[in-house]
């Protein structure tokens, strides 16, 4: 049984990289329960490589322990089955099915079809968009629904902890605004996101702590208000 008390993803000196190049070095950061947290950083900094890293899709070293299970030696299918699940840039959406088919496929592992047609209507109330588009070709449909689809696909996995890669890239603020909301809500349920985004503003904004990354490492981190306001932040990656 994981202890209550402990970070949900507790992360320490972990290493990664593509062959002979080298990309994160000695990453350390922990993701409480319930809360949202913002890895920000620009582009190049390394964090759909950290993801790729926690996901298990990308060998490491150092440790990676989610919800008291050790998952730095283990296989994709294991963190799946610790409750990791992964909203990627791009979406990788299955564009020649249906929008509610995509959304079933999130949930192919699971069982109790009385669970997964409960939580199907769920997300359709998160996302209310996509019920009207259910039988649409999810390849059809603009980028903004394509993003909540992806979403509500993650979501159909049951995900104890929720990563989210570059969710606001390309679409309206309008929309980007509902997909905060929607992070909010089912923060409240329970879920634990980590939230990867180049906005640093947005991601902060709508975030419990954060961490900015730096060339492979993390230069910062502390509470998403304090970041905010620090001086080093606002002069580097906000203008101000």
């Amino acid at each position: 049984m994981s202890d209550a008390a402990a970070p949900l993803l507790k992360v320490e000196g972990l290493s990664a990289g593509y062959g002979e190049l080298p990309v994160l070095r000695d990453i350390a950061l922990e993701v409480r329960r319930a809360e949202i947290v913002a890895l920000v950083g620009s582009n190049g900094a390394g964090k759909t490589t950290l993801l790729r890293a926690l996901s298990r899709v990308l060998p490491c070293t150092g440790s990676i322990v989610m919800d008291g299970r050790q998952l730095s030696r283990a296989a994709p299918d294991e963190a799946f089955a610790c409750g990791m699940v992964q909203v990627p840039e791009g979406r990788q959406l299955f564009d020649r099915m249906t929008v509610q088919d995509n959304l079933l496929m999130g949930a192919y592992r699971r069982g109790g079809k009385a669970d997964v047609a409960r939580d199907l209507e769920r997300v359709y109330a998160y996302f209310p968009r996509l019920s009207e588009r259910r039988r649409q070709l999810a390849g059809s449909m603009s980028g903004g629904e394509q993003q909540m689809c992806a979403m509500a696909r993650a979501l159909m996995a049951a995900p104890v902890l929720m990563m989210i890669d570059e969710m606001s890239l390309g679409l309206a603020p309008v929309v980007v605004e509902q997909l905060m909301g929607v992070l909010a809500d089912i923060r409240q349920e329970g879920v634990t996101v980590l939230l990867v985004e180049q906005d640093i503003h947005l991601a902060l904004t709508g975030a419990d702590r954060g961490y900015v990354m730096e060339t492979g490492r993390i230069a910062l981190s502390g509470p998403a208000q304090s970041l905010l306001s620090d001086p080093k932040v606002r002069q580097a990656y906000l203008g101000i």
